[in-house]
C-alpha cells in the first residue's frame, strides 16, 4: 500500500527557482480510469518554468504540483481499471503533479516502458513526443520527402522533432543560438543547422533549399519570427505555432498568405481533454512506440537532478545551455 504522505515540489508562491523546495503532501488517490504511479523520474519542461513564474496556471482540476510527464511503477488503480496493471512500468503524460514521489495519471495517457529504456529516459519522452506528433504530423500534415524548419533545435522539443522527422523521412533544418549547438543538432541528425545569432535564418533557409523554401515550420518563438517564418515557406506551406516566447502578436501580410495559399495553425496540449490525449496515446502506440521498443527512438538526455534539487534543474533550463531533456529523479 502507498503511504499516506509523500515528498514533492509544490511552491506556495511564484518566483525564481528558489521557490522550489521539498514539502510533504498527501499521496493523491486515483479516480475512475486512473492509476497511481510511484514516480522514478519526472521530465522538466518550459511550461513548468512559466507556471513557477505565475504565467501558466494549471488547468481546472489539475494539481498545483508542477510536472507534465513521469515514469515509474503503477502501485494502485482507481475504479474501472484492472488490478492487473499494478506492477507495470509506464511513462505518462499528465496535466500536473509530476514533481512528486507519487503521481496520478489517466490510464489512457500511459505508455508501457519497453526493455532497454531506462525510467529516466522514459520520463523524458511523453511531453515532447505528444507535442511533436500532434503538431508536426497531425496539424502540420508532415509527409515523407518534405522539408521542415524547427526553431530551438537543441531543446527537448527540437531534439525530439529531429529524431521523429528523420525516422519518418523528412529533411530537417533547425535554428540554434550558437555554433556549438548547431554542431550538436547536426550530430543528432539535423540536415542543416542555422545559428540565428549570426545568420539571417530566412536567407539561410533559402540557401539550404536552393531557394525553394520549406514545407512546414514548427515555431515555438512567435512574435516577430512569424512573418519571417512565412517567408521561409513554399507555396501551400504550413506554419504551426506551439509557443510564443517572443510575443503573442505578429504582423503578417494577409494578401501574401492568400496568394501563396499558406496555412497557419497552432495548439496547446495541457488543457486538452483526456479523451483527446487517449486518442493520441493510441496513435503513438501504433505508429511510434514500436520504434522506441526497437531502440530506434530515444530522447536526448541532458542532465538529471534529484527531486530535492528541482531549483537547480530549473536554473539549468533557464540558463539555456542544455541540449535535450532535463529530468528529476526520485
Amino acid at each position: 500500500m502507498p503511504p499516506a504522505t509523500m515528498i514533492c515540489i509544490d511552491p506556495d508562491t511564484h518566483g525564481g527557482p528558489e521557490v522550489l523546495h521539498p514539502v510533504s503532501r498527501p499521496v493523491p488517490q486515483p479516480g475512475a480510469g486512473e492509476v497511481l504511479i510511484k514516480v522514478a523520474a519526472a521530465g522538466i519542461n518550459r511550461p513548468d518554468i512559466l507556471q513557477r513564474r505565475g504565467m501558466y496556471p494549471p488547468p481546472p482540476g489539475a494539481p498545483s504540483i508542477p510536472g507534465l510527464e513521469v515514469a515509474g511503477e503503477i502501485v494502485a488503480v482507481g475504479a474501472e481499471v484492472s488490478s492487473n496493471w499494478i506492477g507495470d512500468r509506464v511513462c505518462a503524460l499528465v496535466a500536473g503533479g509530476g514533481y512528486a514521489e507519487y503521481c496520478v495519471a489517466p490510464l489512457g495517457q500511459c505508455l508501457p516502458v519497453p526493455e532497454g529504456l531506462s525510467l529516466a529516459e522514459a520520463a523524458a519522452i511523453p511531453e515532447t513526443l505528444f507535442t511533436v506528433w500532434t503538431n508536426v504530423f497531425e496539424r502540420g500534415f508532415a509527409r515523407e520527402g518534405e522539408t521542415i524548419l524547427v526553431h530551438g533545435g537543441t531543446s527537448g522539443i527540437g531534439t525530439m522533432a529531429i529524431a521523429l522527422c528523420k525516422l519518418f523521412g523528412l529533411t530537417v533544418i533547425v535554428t540554434c543560438g550558437s555554433d556549438d549547438k548547431c554542431a550538436a543538432a547536426k550530430a543528432l541528425g539535423a540536415d542543416h543547422a542555422i545559428n540565428y545569432a549570426t545568420q539571417d535564418f530566412v536567407e539561410a533557409v533559402k540557401a539550404a533549399t536552393g531557394g525553394a523554401g520549406v514545407d512546414l515550420v514548427l515555431d515555438m518563438v512567435g512574435g516577430d519570427y512569424v512573418p519571417r517564418n512565412l517567408a521561409c515557406l513554399k507555396e501551400d506551406g504550413r506554419h504551426v505555432t506551439i509557443a510564443v516566447q517572443r510575443g503573442m502578436t505578429a504582423e503578417i501580410n494577409i494578401a501574401a498568405l492568400m496568394v501563396r495559399r499558406l496555412m497557419m495553425t497552432g495548439s496547446t496540449l495541457r488543457a486538452r481533454p483526456v479523451s483527446f490525449k487517449t486518442q493520441v496515446t493510441e496513435e503513438l502506440l501504433a505508429h511510434v512506440w514500436p520504434l522506441v521498443a526497437e531502440g530506434k527512438l530515444r530522447p536526448v538526455m541532458d542532465q538529471s537532478f534529484p527531486l530535492a534539487e528541482a531549483a537547480a534543474a530549473h536554473a539549468r533550463m533557464e540558463a539555456g545551455a542544455h541540449i535535450g531533456k532535463i529530468v528529476l529523479t526520485v
